[in-house]
């Protein structure tokens, strides 16, 4: 057969037929009176080798490696093309990222393109110094993508920078929280803590949403960041949750302040006290539990808490009874000023 017929049976081009021929890849088993290249039925098969092994993304050297050398393997072969495709698929897939993050920028004009890139950059850099005077940098009148900050809130760890991003995403405004709200979602823990310490930064009935779910997430220090952010916000579905800080004496002395606050609602403020005692009840043998929760009922109203902290004035634990009995003091004196 042709070399003609060849490139139309086979799909290959002459061209590249004549290539593999001075490669010695493919070389036609015989010619013709005239000089043209003749193939035989194993050359064909010969050639859709060739491009089988070409579609898997072997170079040509390394085809006629794998034809011509009986002792070449292709396990080693096949797991450096793999090693090489995902590189290529990450790279492909970080570069589909930087270009949907240039079009959500809608930019007017190239400046404005070469504004993104140079923001990518910068929150990309291996330097922490980078990244945070990249989110401080003023924007130059090109707007940063909502969805660029959140990304590089989900992603980052440094807490300087993670917190000069959380400034930067509250002040952007648009669509934060939506953007943010994904890494809830996320299996990874530490994505789940940033994305919630983002979220309470962020006005909005959709951020008191997001950290009202928060509050039954599995990770206790995502509950905490949400109830601290939650009660702030007015949901006394966080009490359970603030209560436990002050029992565990994580954030205490905060918690107990957005407890105080939440207490100012008449609703709110029998359960908020009945969960204060009803722990200093449990907790009888452990006098540095007890003390938190006698130091957090002085952020109660000072009606309400007088009574409990007069009980505990004289508490057999003696530390307990001393601070108990300085916070009715003071809150006597707050009562005659």
């Amino acid at each position: 057969m042709l070399i003609g017929e060849v490139a139309r049976r086979s799909g290959v081009s002459t061209r590249m037929l004549r290539h593999y021929d001075s490669l010695g890849l493919v070389r036609p088993t015989g010619r013709t009176v005239g000089g043209y290249r003749e193939y035989s039925a194993e050359d064909i098969r010969r050639i859709f080798h060739v491009e089988s092994l070409r579609s898997l993304g072997l170079s040509l050297r390394q085809i006629g490696r794998a034809l011509e050398d009986p002792a070449f393997t292709p396990s080693g072969l096949v797991g450096d093309l793999i090693r090489r495709t995902e590189d290529r698929l990450r790279w492909e897939q970080e570069l589909l990222e930087r270009l949907r993050t240039v079009d959500a920028s809608a930019p007017s004009g190239w400046q404005g393109v070469l504004r993104i890139v140079e923001l990518l950059h910068g929150l990309n850099s291996p330097g922490a110094a980078r990244r945070q005077q990249t989110v401080l940098a003023p924007a130059e009148d090109v707007p940063v993508p909502t969805e660029l900050l959140a990304g590089a809130v989900l992603a980052e760890s440094d807490p300087n920078v993670a917190g000069a991003l959380r400034w930067a995403l509250a002040r952007a405004g648009g669509d934060g929280v939506a953007s943010v709200a994904s890494g809830m979602r996320s299996e990874n823990v530490d994505v789940r803590r940033r994305a919630v310490l983002a979220i309470a930064e962020l006005p909005g009935d959709e951020a008191t949403a997001v950290l009202a779910d928060a509050l039954g997430d599995s990770d206790v220090t995502v509950r905490r960041h949400a109830a601290l952010a939650s009660g702030r916000r007015g949901a006394t579905a966080a009490v359970p949750t603030l209560v436990g800080m002050v029992v565990e004496g994580t954030n205490d002395v905060e918690a107990a302040e957005v407890l105080g606050a939440l207490s100012v609602d008449p609703g709110c403020v029998d359960r908020i006290m009945s969960a204060l005692v009803d722990e200093l009840a449990a907790h009888t043998a452990d006098s540095a539990v007890r003390i938190r929760l006698t130091q957090a009922l002085v952020e109660m109203p000072g009606t309400v808490a007088q009574g409990v902290l007069r009980q505990l004035a004289h508490d057999d634990d003696r530390a307990v009874a001393l601070i108990a009995s300085a916070l009715v003091g003071m809150l006597d004196e707050r009562s005659h000023d």
